[in-house]
């Protein structure tokens, strides 16, 4: 699948590739000290922000990370 941003769409599939790889070899072994992809992760995440203001998507009010405040009052 490619990124939000063309420009990202390379960045993205290097970290997919880092984060399978350590994922498969690494973690399901029990080794899952370290972070091997974390700067990929972070030069791909600054790629997708420029991105998204670029191209002007609203993005007010949604949560990347973690559960949403308030997801059980909500969910009538």
């Amino acid at each position: 699948m490619n990124s939000v941003g063309e420009a990202c769409t390379e960045l993205k599939r290097e970290y997919d590739q880092c984060f399978n790889r350590w994922f498969a070899e690494k973690f399901l072994k029990g080794e899952n000290a370290g972070d091997p992809c974390g700067q990929l992760f972070k030069r791909y995440q600054l790629c997708v922000q420029k991105a998204i203001k670029e191209k002007d998507i609203p993005i007010e009010g949604l949560e990347f990370m973690g559960p949403s405040k308030g997801k059980a009052e909500n969910a009538s």
